[in-house]
């Protein structure tokens, strides 16, 4: 049985890689399909680009954002499973055939996939970005939450849940749905096999910057949905264990100057967080090799924390005054 998939992307500006991203989907081996593509009034030749390929093209008057794209996107489609992705993702050949899939096996269920991991941009950042997603996401096979670069569920559930939301905040429209499921009692469940390659062209600042952004925005939306504290995809356990390790860790080097002795519990717990998050640190290693392996933990244990860590605070800070208001 081949159930009729329609693969939605949301589209604003990207036309650097929006290209590549219908390409790898029409050179899927699998053929029941369509691809809906929903351009938010983009200023670049993205559209120019998307007509060069047999999808459908739907144009949005004014910019919405990605939430109401996509669902607007799944009112002009016409099949049976949604695959909602980004317009800087590849699809795998095989994903449309593991969704079909998955969707026979575990109907009423909203499926998730994930990177790749390894980037379509194999450079350190971009890297350690794919593998970090790629194993935040994998962690459990009923997540917290289903990435929209990778979510998959029948269109009726679809429609009968109502979509995305059009939030304030930019980032968790794909949480808050997934939540809003779950609570209705539908199940989520992570299947590996789906995979999507991502176009990150991360350099340093990149990267800080998109942790230190992300941070704030989940941080925002998990203070008012009063789960800052749980274990949920990228916001990890470990995660939020590392970035309390490393400004405790500062706070003990400042003191350290003065009182020595307060080393050994720096250097204690320090070890102690690598440990923590082994599975991952792990992952680089397996991947990348030794010399990546080894600047990757470095850069997870001691750089990326800054970013998250000052993320959260401006969220806090922010939500804070949004309340006042």
């Amino acid at each position: 049985m081949e159930k009729f998939i329609s693969v939605i992307i949301p589209n604003y500006n990207g036309g650097s890689f929006i290209g590549k991203c219908l390409e790898a989907a029409f050179a899927s081996d699998y053929e029941n399909f369509e691809v809906v593509v929903v351009d938010d009034c983009s200023t670049d030749n993205s559209v120019e680009i998307i007509k060069r390929y047999p999808c459908r093209l739907v144009r949005l008057e004014k910019h919405a954002g990605p939430g109401a794209a996509r669902n607007e996107g799944a009112n002009n489609s016409r099949g049976e499973v949604f695959f909602f992705t980004d317009a800087d993702c590849l699809l795998q050949k095989d994903a449309l055939a593991r969704v079909n899939q998955a969707a026979i096996e575990h109907p009423g269920t909203v499926i998730g996939g994930t990177y790749t991991p390894l980037p379509f941009d194999n450079d350190f950042f971009s890297a350690f970005q794919s593998l970090f997603i790629h194993y935040s996401e994998t962690r459990k096979k009923e997540p917290d939450y289903i990435a929209a670069h990778a979510m998959i569920m029948d269109a009726a559930l679809f429609y009968a849940s109502k979509g995305f939301r059009r939030h304030v905040l930019p980032i968790p429209e794909d949480v808050e749905l997934s939540h809003k499921l779950r609570q209705s009692g539908h199940r989520l469940f992570m299947e590996p096999g789906i995979q999507v390659q991502h176009i990150f062209r991360f350099t340093l600042m990149r990267s800080l910057a998109n942790a230190f952004r992300k941070s704030m925005y989940w941080t925002m939306y998990s203070l008012g949905n009063r789960d800052l504290l749980a274990d949920s995809g990228t916001a990890a356990t470990e995660l939020k264990v590392n970035t309390g390790c490393f400004f405790v860790n500062v706070l003990l080097a400042v003191f350290s100057l003065k009182n020595g002795f307060l080393l050994a519990p720096l250097i204690f717990l320090f070890v102690m967080n690598l440990a923590f998050s082994r599975k991952l640190l792990l992952l680089f290693f397996r991947t990348k090799g030794t010399r990546f392996g080894v600047l990757a933990a470095l850069y997870y244990a001691l750089v990326y924390p800054e970013a998250v860590g000052a993320g959260a605070l401006a969220g806090m800070v922010k939500q804070v005054l949004m309340r006042r208001v």
